[in-house]
């Protein structure tokens, strides 16, 4: 999937950052955030780093004309300039170059950024299993956008939210489900007969929807309480 590096610079950087995404830009190594509408639905994830210039948004080149005005949109006053970065990225599993840096999310390797075209690796790797193996989701098929809640996502075990660092845009109906609510949903792995785009049930009545395959297993967003007896069209499931 190709991806842009969006550079965020100006004086206001860090306090414009930090006001709008679900955790803060590291010191040091690459995070992993998204961006909430007032709701508290996801809007677009990405991977975040710095140096001493600038902020970066490492996020899916479908998203990232969308992020952009979104948040030039919030911009208003603040000293802040938001454009492509220009640089590439790669990514791998296993050993990594000596200027990568390790992706935040479990199980996801290694990142490599460098300019325009220099970054490469990764293209042999089936990352659509590993994402299954480690539940990660993606945007435009797990993640939709003013759709998904991010806790239902798993974003609080892939470490892309934090509740200690105060506002962000979407925030109190994030802390709303995390502290007064038992979530009823979430995204799952499971086992059996899928296929992306099958319907879930459990006795006739609607469960879920299987997402993202990799051999007979998959991500699906799933009712919890349904999860036992679930089946598609073609037989059954369990979780795993």
């Amino acid at each position: 999937m190709k991806r842009i590096i969006l550079r965020v610079s100006g004086n206001d950087r860090e306090k414009f950052l930090h006001g709008l995404l679900t955790r803060d830009v590291p010191e040091t190594g690459l995070g992993y955030a998204a961006l909430l509408t007032p709701q508290g639905k996801y809007l677009a994830d990405f991977l975040t780093f710095r140096d001493a210039d600038a902020f970066y948004l490492d996020v899916s080149a479908d998203q990232a004309p969308g992020l952009a005005q979104r948040l030039a949109m919030y911009r208003l006053r603040s000293k802040v300039e938001i454009a492509d970065s220009g640089l590439s990225v790669a990514r791998g599993i296993g050993e990594a170059p000596k200027d990568a840096v390790v992706d935040p999310r479990p199980g996801m390797g290694w990142r490599q950024y460098a300019t325009e075209g220099g970054a490469q690796g990764g293209d042999d790797i089936d990352w659509d299993a590993v994402r299954v193996e480690n539940i990660v989701p993606q945007a435009g098929i797990e993640l939709i956008p003013n759709e998904s809640y991010i806790l239902e996502m798993g974003f609080e075990r892939l470490g892309g939210v934090d509740f200690k660092k105060g506002c962000f845009v979407g925030q109190e109906i994030v802390a709303r489900m995390k502290h007064k609510t038992e979530l009823r949903k979430g995204l799952v792995r499971v086992k059996g007969a899928v296929a992306p785009g099958a319907e879930i049930t459990n006795a006739g009545r609607p469960a879920g929807t299987v997402h993202t395959v990799s051999g007979n297993r998959a991500l699906a967003y799933l009712r919890f309480d349904r999860a036992e007896g679930m089946e598609t069209e073609a037989g059954p499931l369990t979780l795993v």
